[in-house]
């Protein structure tokens, strides 16, 4: 990743208190070759996903076709998820996006943007994102209707 993305993770990062801060882990991304088809790419990083998981988390999966919450409905979400889930998950594709068993897994599915966006840039976004429902949920003014 471009350090812009690192960069731009830790700035949201280090705004959040140490109980609602997101950790990243980082799936290396499968090395693809002129033999190894998309869907088995996909599937081989999505397995990677999954081991990551644990039964009672809570997963969210980016994804383009998911819902697109406002920003006060994602601080509802997140009002929601504080109060009943030990562990939020997010799930972040790489570049040919999640596999099926990751969305499979999923409780939600959330989109961004109906765009398509790179990874790196959802981090910095859903990094954001988290900090805007955070501070929504805290009564701050960071964020301005």
């Amino acid at each position: 990743m471009p350090s812009w993305v690192s960069d731009g993770f830790k700035v949201y990062q280090q705004r959040l208190p140490k109980h609602f801060c997101p950790e990243l882990i980082e799936i290396p991304a499968v090395t693809r070759s002129a033999t190894m088809p998309v869907d088995r790419a996909m599937q081989r990083e999505g397995d990677k996903m999954m081991k990551q998981l644990q039964p009672d988390h809570h997963v969210v999966a980016l994804d383009e076709h998911g819902l697109q919450w406002a920003s006060k409905q994602l601080a509802g979400e997140m009002d929601v998820w504080q109060s009943t889930y030990q562990q939020v998950t997010f799930l972040i594709g790489g570049a040919d996006g999640l596999s099926p068993q990751c969305k499979a897994r999923a409780n939600q599915i959330w989109s961004l943007s109906r765009l398509t966006l790179p990874h790196g840039m959802v981090r910095v976004q859903l990094c954001e994102q988290i900090y805007r429902g955070w501070t929504i949920l805290q009564g701050h003014p960071y964020h301005r209707e």
